[in-house]
């Protein structure tokens, strides 16, 4: 993996297949290997990458992102627990003060009882409570600190005053919090010690209690008096004492530390488990792990790096080659072919341990489970090899909202040889610098350093006939393509028979078009006796005749023979591309087709490319990296042939994202095969409602719990009921009526037509999700710019 040796390969199955040529390499010249830290780290410090990859990323629905996701708590009414909570304590609160006024006035039943059974009789007089002895003043004193305790314990816990000092002070944030707490702390300081401010009123039963017990244990309180400074330290425990709730309760102790911490710089934390590469040290390969500790600790490595070392460890056979590379090469190894570790610019944020790019977040919308309200939205190969269909107007986001961070996501996970991507759009488009390619082909631009094979690398011409054919005519619903494919497959056989290639544009239109001169040289070339000259006898036969599909195919094929296309298309040029090579290796390759003034060859292009990948990732031998084509306008490039295929890519480690602007874009035979085959669809902002018929019949119905609220009149029948009723009637102009409300499930449709076709929000879209392990997200609306 060190080398591009292993991207000399053979392509192909048949042994007399040419050997493929090496990974083209980036039009220009490329960047330094200084890489930059990763866009998502929380900053730019040398341990920006280290916390990256020591991030939580857990376990969740399809599509949330991953990185640092915290689910949401259970959802409460606020306003209702606010309520309730409220009329609880105060509820508790006066009762509380109703049990002590009567406790001060001893009109409560047996309240003395438990002080009789505790204490002397000597200390009362018979049958009273008047004090006989001074220390049953000191035991009433306790007696009563006591009986106020428990009282305070019982209301606080049968009017819920922990939960409603959580739900009011608690979860406000600071220093909102401390002050709160602070304020009743002073509060409550007044009402333990009232002489301190001058007050004239009956202190809380805490300190004398305190102080009578200490008097009561010591047998008096001349130790007291002797040594003043122990009454002071009484005080102070006390203080502290009372203190300490509200402490706890208004946080004070992490507020002071949090900003004594933010006036002091924090020293070097230790690189966390998974930057110290836990995974090899387990293994035996500490000195590796050490390497790599030391290059993230250094600067030297950006996310990029530790995602294509993660899956080199993840694909190593042997763990001791794995070592001896880490040695050699550091953060460099296995390093991609370009020699690019990251992008000129990123537009997303990515995840790349996990293969995500956030696209928005979900919107706090009732029709979201509150759950996912205000989670980040992702996509990842898992859903993308299921296929993606985005339908959307004009500006409503799909290229800068989903198709360009998709593009970079799959670009840089090429870099870490997870994926080959094919980026297909319009000159001009906004999918990044041509340095994040490693392959550039642009039809018609006289400055592009790579040409289009048309043929894919085919050697088999039943195979190049059968996609060119679809390319060709595939959106033609009078031409049988199988039938173009076999006129076809007559020319191009003979042809490779006779030349060892595969026709030139031109040339392969005066095949088509029955040119006698060419039809002759071809025949001549061939033996007589070979099977290729009778299939060349067979096109000639045919040719000429009412179902002959030569014709169309001509003149199809001359959108391509245009003077601009002069020098494109050849198969004898020096550095063409061909859809076969993201079969093997993991490029970067972005094809710009010439939208303006040459609309038709480019559609023609864009559908010979979806037919060209769909049948070469189909055939692949090896699946070990995510191939996936993006066509940035879908607009008729979908045939039924290729419908088929995007249902297979699933099982091939494939996948396609197609971007319409309306489903009408698509043949209306085709469009519910379409929607059937693709796992992930996507309605953007703006869409019509004939679109939005399709995704609400893709999308299905649920059952829905409703409310139907009737109202009847009601008859009195008593003369005093009768007359206020009818008061009634005169102040609100409204009969006097009862509610009969009805609770049913019904079966409704989760999106219809009409909500997203005027529901949707701008910078909205509805997004459902499958993966290829077959988990399903339903359609949720998601905030694209959040």
């Amino acid at each position: 993996m060190d080398s591009d040796s292993g991207m000399r390969e053979t392509q192909g199955a048949g042994g007399d297949r040419r050997a493929a040529a090496p990974v083209p390499r980036p039009a220009r010249p490329p960047r330094p290997a200084a890489p930059p830290m990763p866009r998502q780290a929380p900053s730019a410090s040398r341990g920006a990458v280290a916390e990256w990859l020591a991030a939580r990323r857990p376990k969740a629905q399809p599509g949330v992102w991953r990185y640092e996701y915290e689910p949401r708590p259970p959802q409460q009414d606020t306003a209702a627990l606010g309520r309730r909570l409220l009329l609880w304590m105060a509820l508790s609160f006066l009762v509380g003060i109703l049990l002590w006024s009567l406790w001060r006035r001893g009109t409560l039943p047996y309240q003395w009882a438990p002080l009789k059974i505790f204490t002397p009789d000597s200390w009362w007089w018979p049958g009273t409570t008047t004090v006989r002895d001074p220390k049953a003043s000191d035991a009433l004193a306790v007696y009563e600190g006591v009986a106020f305790a428990v009282l305070v314990f019982l209301v606080g816990r049968f009017g819920a005053w922990g939960e409603g000092i959580q739900h009011f002070v608690v979860r406000r944030p600071q220093p909102a919090r401390a002050v709160i707490a602070s304020v009743a702390a002073v509060g409550v300081l007044i009402f333990v010690w009232p002489y301190a401010l001058g007050l004239d009123w009956r202190p809380l039963p805490i300190v004398d209690p305190v102080f009578s017990l200490v008097i009561l244990i010591a047998g008096g309180n001349g130790f007291l008096r002797s040594v003043p400074i122990l009454a002071y330290l009484l005080y102070g425990l006390i203080a502290a004492a009372v203190l300490y709730p509200f402490a706890r309760v208004g946080g004070w102790l992490e507020l002071w530390s949090g900003r004594r911490r933010s006036r002091v710089p924090a020293p070097p934390a230790a690189p966390p488990a998974r930057a110290a590469w836990s995974q090899l040290r387990e293994a035996g390969q500490d000195q590796a792990a050490d390497v790599l500790t030391a290059e993230v600790a250094g600067g030297r490595m950006n996310d990029v790096d530790c995602a294509r070392v993660t899956h080199a460890w993840r694909q190593a056979a042997d763990p001791a080659t794995f070592a001896k590379t880490v040695l050699k090469q550091g953060a460099g190894a296995w390093a991609h072919p370009s020699g690019q570790r990251d992008l000129p610019a990123r537009a997303a944020a990515h995840d790349l341990l996990v293969g995500q790019v956030r696209i928005g977040s979900y919107a706090s919308d009732e029709r979201n489970p509150y759950a996912l309200r205000g989670a980040g939205v992702a996509l990842d190969p898992s859903l993308l090899g299921t296929s993606l269909l985005a339908v959307g107007p004009p500006g409503a986001g799909k290229t800068a909202g989903v198709v360009r961070p998709v593009v970079e996501s799959l670009a840089l996970q090429a870099l870490t040889g997870q994926c080959a991507v094919l980026a297909v759009c319009a000159k001009g488009t906004p999918l990044g610098p041509d340095d994040a390619y490693d392959v550039v082909v642009g039809p018609g631009d006289r400055t592009s350093l790579h040409d289009l094979d048309l043929y894919a690398d085919a050697t088999d011409a039943d195979e190049a006939a059968g996609f060119l054919a679809e390319g060709l005519i595939g959106d033609l619903d009078a031409v049988d393509t199988r039938r173009a494919a076999t006129a076809l497959a007559q020319l191009l056989g003979p042809y490779r028979e006779a030349y060892d290639a595969f026709p030139a544009v031109p040339v392969l239109r005066e095949l088509l078009e029955g040119e006698p001169g060419a039809l002759a040289d071809l025949e001549g070339r061939l033996p007589a006796d070979s099977a290729m000259r009778r299939e060349l006898d067979a096109r000639l036969r045919q040719s000429g005749t009412a179902n002959d599909p030569g014709p169309m195919l001509a003149d199809r094929l001359a959108l391509l023979d245009r003077p601009v296309f002069s020098g494109f298309f050849d198969p004898a040029a020096a550095r063409p591309f061909s859809v076969r090579a993201l079969a093997h290796h993991p490029l970067r390759v972005r094809v710009d087709l010439p939208e303006q003034g040459h609309e038709e060859a480019s559609r023609l292009l864009a559908r010979l490319l979806l037919a060209q990948f769909t049948s070469v990732v189909r055939g692949r031998a090896g699946r070990s990296h995510f191939a996936c084509l993006v066509l940035d306008d879908a607009a008729r490039t979908v045939t039924p042939e290729t419908v088929r295929g995007i249902q297979r890519l699933r099982s091939t480690n494939a996948g396609v994202v197609l971007g319409l602007r309306t489903i009408g874009e698509v043949a209306e035979s085709l469009q519910g095969p379409l929607y059937a085959a693709v796992g992930c669809r996507m309605a953007f902002s703006g869409v019509t409602t004939w679109d939005g018929r399709r995704f609400a019949e893709a999308w299905g119905t649920e059952w829905v719990e409703t409310e139907e609220v009737a109202q009847h009149a009601v008859f009195a029948q008593q003369p005093l009921t009768r007359a206020l009723h009818k008061a009634r009637r005169m102040v609100t102009g409204k009969a006097v009526t009862t509610d009969a409300v009805t609770v049913r499930k019904v079966e409704r449709e989760r999106w219809s037509a009409s909500d997203l076709a005027h529901a949707v929000p701008p910078g909205h879209a509805v997004l459902s999700l499958t993966t290829v392990r077959g988990e399903h997200a339903p359609p949720l609306l998601v905030d694209l710019r959040g």
